[in-house]
């Protein structure tokens, strides 16, 4: 039989031995687990956008344990914790937000506990390595089945550090929304879906002429503004276009078919945007 599955998600990247660690330290615990990397690409420190990948890659994976480790706050007071899924999954990690919106696609948290039970950790623990002396240890100890009560004592669910991100603002005629994640392609992810821009400029048919304006003062590639067309997919445009279309996981995203917006327009993690319909005659 196949052995238990353990996805990681970090912002170390892959040129020192920070993620082969955490993975040695796994297989001495369970030789058989099966590894699987979400991503080590995470902007360095940017916890919303480790919990956006995180949202969006867990539900397409099998149930199993998650650890992931977006960790500014290493080695302060910050909790360590461990959730249970309704799904039946487990999310190792900081108490930092980090965790929280994946989790509550997964059925919700119907447990969390904190992880400081010395006999499910390494010694003696880093101060600056927790990934490797906490989170690695405990998403192996879990994998083998121990249950999470033994790692530490519960905690109230409504205590958990929660990320504060901005929703969308729908006003008559523009919707007003953040880039939640930047993917490999330069594709501008928008914490945003396509009902939240009906609601805002009215039902959506291929090739309405939209505009998106910068909401935080700043300039689009140089411009003040970018018109663009809503597709229903990149090959849609031309060679070189932007276009507005739903990504693979069903939010809003600003691209350029063969081409990055986020090059061409200086789209990066959180800033803002407006989009409205382009008026007749512009």
């Amino acid at each position: 039989m196949a052995g238990p599955l353990i996805s990681l998600l970090t912002d170390f990247g892959l040129t020192d031995p920070s993620v082969s660690a955490c993975k040695g330290v796994i297989w001495r615990i369970v030789p058989d687990a099966r590894l699987l990397d979400v991503s080590h690409g995470v902007t360095r420190h940017a916890v919303s956008e480790g919990a956006a990948l995180l949202w969006a890659a867990l539900p397409y994976l099998p149930a199993g344990v998650h650890m992931a480790v977006v960790d500014p706050g290493v080695g302060t007071e910050r909790r360590a914790i461990a959730l249970r899924t309704g799904r039946g999954d487990h999310l190792v990690g900081p108490d930092i937000g980090l965790l929280l919106p994946a989790a509550e696609r997964l059925g919700g948290i119907v447990a969390a506990h904190v992880l400081e039970n010395d006999a499910y950790r390494l010694a003696p623990v880093s101060r600056t390595f927790h990934a490797r002396d906490i989170f690695a240890p405990a998403a192996a100890h879990i994998a083998r089945g121990v249950q999470i009560g033994a790692f530490g004592p519960a905690v109230d669910v409504s205590s958990l550090v929660r990320l504060d991100l901005p929703a969308p603002v729908q006003e008559p005629g523009c919707l007003e929304a953040s880039v939640a994640l930047v993917d490999a392609f330069g594709n501008a992810q928008l914490l945003a879906e396509r009902c939240d821009l009906e609601a805002a400029i009215g039902p959506l048919s291929v090739g309405d002429e939209l505009t998106i304006e910068p909401a935080d003062g700043g300039s689009l590639g140089g411009g003040a503004s970018i018109d663009l067309r809503w597709r229903l997919a990149y090959g849609d445009a031309e060679a070189g276009e932007p276009l507005v279309c739903l990504d693979s996981y069903g939010r809003l995203a600003l691209a350029v078919n063969l081409g990055s917006a986020a090059t061409t327009y200086g789209l990066s993690s959180d800033r803002r945007v407006r989009i409205r319909r382009t008026p007749e005659g512009a």
